[in-house]
C-alpha cells in the first residue's frame, strides 16, 4: 500500500506508521508537529516520507496527493489544544478534513480511514451508545470533528470512520493516564474527575485497523471500544498501585466541568458483527501495559482537549 498518514507524528499515527513500514508499505506522513513530536517517527527509513504542514493548506495538500498517489489515506490529524480556540480547530478539522477527502477523490484512493473522537455523540441518553446513536456535540473539538466526519460522508469516497475510546498505546500523551502517572511520581497531588471513560488497548485498535484497511472491507461508521466503562478514579487507583505509593489522605474527585461529559462509553457491536473482531485486553491489562511503557520510555508530554478547572478562591 502506499499509505498518506495525517497527524502521523501523533500517538495513534506514529504507531501506525511504525506498524505500515515493518510491513512493507510505503508512508508519507504530514502533520504541523502541534501535538506530534517528530521524534516519534524514524530518523531515516527508506519507506517513509515526512512532510512538516497542515492539512489546512490546501495548495499542499493537493501537490503531496498528486505527487505522491496513495493507494490508502488514514485521517488522523486533528485540532483540539486550545478548547477556545475554535478558528484553529474549524481551519484544521473542518476545512482541513475538506482538503485531504477532496485531494483523496482526484486522485482516486481506494479507502479513507479517518479517526473520529467520541465526543461527536456528546452527552448520550443510554450507555454503551450504539453508531447509529445522535450526534450531539457540544464542545469545540467534538463539534468540528463531527462537520468533518458529516463532509466525509457525502464525498462518496470508500469510507470508514472510526468513532474511538480512548486508545491507550506508546506515546500517549493525553487524558489522566499520562496526568496521574507524571504527577504522582513526583509526588505532587492530583483530583479526579467523577466520569466515566472507556479504553482500549493499541493493540486491539491495531487489529480493527488491520480489518478495516483489507481489500473489499465494509464502508461506514463504527465505534472502537471494549464496551466496558470506567471512572476516572480507578486509572487512579492502578496506578497509585503501580508506583507502590502510600496516599496521605483520599484523592479530591470533581464534578465533570460544562465541557465534560459524565459518561461516554461506546458500543462496539456493529463493529463486532461487521468484522468478526473482538478486544483481547481488560481494563485493568490496558492500563497496566500502559503504564509498563511509561516506566521504560517516560511520558514525553501531556496535552488536553478540557479547560482547566477554575482555580479555588
Amino acid at each position: 500500500m502506499r499509505i498518506l498518514l495525517t497527524g502521523g507524528a501523533g500517538c495513534l499515527g506514529s504507531n501506525l506508521t511504525e506498524r505500515y513500514l515493518d510491513a512493507g508499505h510505503q508512508v508519507l506522513v504530514l502533520d504541523n508537529f502541534a501535538t506530534g513530536q517528530r521524534g516519534s517517527l524514524p530518523e531515516a527509513h527508506p519507506g517513509l516520507t515526512v512532510v512538516e504542514g497542515k492539512v489546512q493548506d490546501r495548495a499542499l495538500v493537493d501537490n503531496l496527493f498528486a505527487e505522491f498517489r496513495p493507494s490508502h489515506v488514514i485521517h488522523s490529524a486533528a485540532a483540539y489544544k486550545d478548547p477556545d480556540d475554535w478558528l484553529e480547530d474549524t481551519r484544521t478539522n473542518v476545512e482541513g478534513t475538506i482538503h485531504v477527502v477532496e485531494a483523496a477523490k482526484a486522485v482516486g484512493v481506494k479507502r479513507f480511514v479517518n479517526f473520529h473522537t467520541a465526543l461527536g455523540y456528546g452527552r448520550p441518553e443510554a450507555l454503551p451508545i450504539p453508531a447509529d446513536a445522535p450526534a450531539r456535540p457540544f464542545t469545540s473539538y467534538g463539534i468540528s470533528k463531527q462537520a468533518g466526519e458529516n463532509y466525509l460522508a457525502v464525498s462518496g469516497l470508500p469510507f470508514v470512520s472510526l468513532r474511538l475510546a480512548n486508545v491507550t498505546g506508546p506515546r500517549l500523551a493525553i487524558g489522566p493516564i499520562p496526568t496521574f502517572y507524571t504527577r504522582l511520581k513526583a509526588g505532587k497531588g492530583c483530583f479526579c474527575s467523577r466520569t466515566v471513560r472507556d479504553f482500549i488497548d493499541m493493540d486491539d485498535f491495531f487489529s480493527v485497523m488491520d480489518a478495516v484497511m483489507a481489500e473489499g472491507a465494509p464502508s461506514g461508521v463504527f465505534n472502537v471500544s471494549t464496551g466496558t466503562g470506567h471512572t476516572i478514579k480507578e486509572i487512579f487507583d492502578i496506578v497509585v498501585d503501580h508506583l507502590g505509593i502510600t496516599l496521605n489522605e483520599p484523592v479530591p474527585e470533581v464534578e465533570p466541568g460544562a465541557d465534560d461529559a459524565p459518561a461516554v462509553v461506546l458500543d462496539p457491536s456493529k463493529t463486532i458483527e461487521t468484522f468478526g473482531w473482538r478486544p483481547r485486553y481488560s481494563f485493568e491489562q490496558t492500563i497496566r501495559r500502559m503504564l509498563a511503557w511509561y516506566d521504560v520510555h517516560g511520558v514525553t508530554a501531556i496535552y488536553s482537549h478540557l479547560k482547566a478547572p477554575p482555580a479555588k478562591a
